[in-house]
C-alpha cells in the first residue's frame, strides 16, 4: 500500500505561501509532503533515518536538484543545522511502507523477525525483549501501550524470548492488547518520545520570526507532549500580575483533525492532530 500523508491539505494551508521559503520536512517517509511543499516554491531540507526510503529521495532529487536536501539521520539532528528557517514540519508515526513489509517487523498482520528498528540498525525489537528486566518490560507496556496486566505478559516475554511477530503475537492473550503492545515495543526501540523532546527543543533557535512549527501525532503519548510544550512556548513568562511579564514567544495555531472525506480515503488517519505554533519574536 501506499502511503498516503495525513493531514497533508490542511499542512499546506496551515503554512501559506511558502513560495521562496525554506522548510524542513522533518519525517520524509514516502515524501509525501517533501513534494508538496516543492511544488509549492518552498526549498526543503528533509530528514529520515530509515535507508529504506532512497528510491523516494532520488526521485524527488532528480526532479528538483538543489531546491531539496535530504538528511539520513533522526530528525533530534535539526540541532546540526546552522541556520533559521521559515518552517519545521513534523509527520510522527510510522510510515504505510514500513508497516505493510512483514521482513520490518511492524506489523502484527503478517508473520516477520520482530525487528521494528526505523533505522535498522542498533537494538531490534527482539534483542529489547532479550536484554531488558521484566520490570523495565512492564514499564514500556504500560507507559507507551497502557497494558494493565504489564507484568505478566512481560514475564511471558521473558520466559520465551520471541524472535517472530507471530511469537509474540501468541503470548498477547486479551486481542485488544495486541496493537498497543507492538506499538509499545516500538515505541521503545526507536526512542520516538525522546528524539520527538530532543527535536522540539531546538525548535525555537531553529525558526525565523513568523516561523511556523507543524506537529501531525497519531496517538496520545506524542500529542500529549507536542501539546504540553506548545503550550509552555506560548504561556507568558513571568508572574501575570507584575509589569515585567514577558510576552510568550509563539502564537498557537488551530488545531485540525481529518475531514470525513479523508477518513473514507484513508483509515490511518482516524487518530491525526495537526497542532502548529507561529514563532513571534
Amino acid at each position: 500500500m501506499k502511503h498516503v500523508p495525513v493531514l497533508l491539505e490542511a499542512v499546506i494551508q496551515a503554512l501559506g505561501d511558502v513560495n521562496g521559503k525554506t522548510v524542513i520536512d522533518a519525517t520524509f517517509g514516502a515524501g509525501g509532503y517533501s513534494r508538496a511543499l516543492l511544488n509549492a516554491g518552498a526549498t526543503v531540507i528533509a530528514f529520515d533515518r530509515d535507508p529504506n526510503v532512497v528510491d523516494d529521495v532520488k526521485k524527488i532529487r532528480d526532479e528538483f536538484k538543489d531546491k531539496f536536501r535530504f538528511i539520513q539521520q533522526p530528525f533530534s539532528f535539526i540541532h546540526d543545522l546552522p541556520d533559521v528557517y521559515d518552517a519545521i514540519v513534523f509527520d510522527l508515526g510510522i510510515s504505510s511502507m514500513q508497516i505493510d513489509n512483514p521482513e520490518r517487523g511492524f506489523s502484527f498482520r503478517g508473520d516477520g523477525p520482530l525487528d521494528m528498528r526505523m533505522a535498522a540498525s542498533g537494538k531490534s525489537a527482539a534483542d529489547l525483549i532479550k536484554d531488558s528486566s521484566i520490570d523495565d518490560l512492564a514499564q514500556i507496556l504500560r507507559e507507551y501501550g497502557d497494558i494493565k496486566k504489564a507484568s505478566i505478559l512481560a514475564r511471558a516475554m521473558k520466559d520465551t524470548e520471541p524472535k517472530t511477530t507471530f511469537e509474540l503475537k501468541k503470548l498477547i492473550r486479551n486481542p485488544r492488547d495486541i496493537a498497543p503492545v507492538f506499538q509499545a515495543l516500538r515505541i521503545a526501540v526507536n526512542d520516538e518520545m525522546g528524539e520527538l523532546t530532543k527535536a522540539l527543543a531546538v525548535v525555537p533557535e531553529k525558526l525565523k520570526i513568523g516561523g511556523k512549527c507543524i506537529c501531525v501525532t497519531f496517538h496520545s503519548i506524542e500529542d500529549r507532549i507536542v501539546k504540553n510544550i506548545f503550550r509552555n512556548w506560548t504561556t507568558p513568562v513571568g508572574d501575570p500580575r507584575l509589569p515585567s511579564v514577558l510576552a510568550p514567544r509563539f502564537v498557537l495555531m488551530k488545531t485540525v483533525t481529518p475531514s470525513e472525506t479523508e477518513l473514507e480515503n484513508n483509515s490511518r488517519a482516524r487518530s491525526a492532530h495537526m497542532r502548529g505554533v507561529i514563532k513571534s519574536y
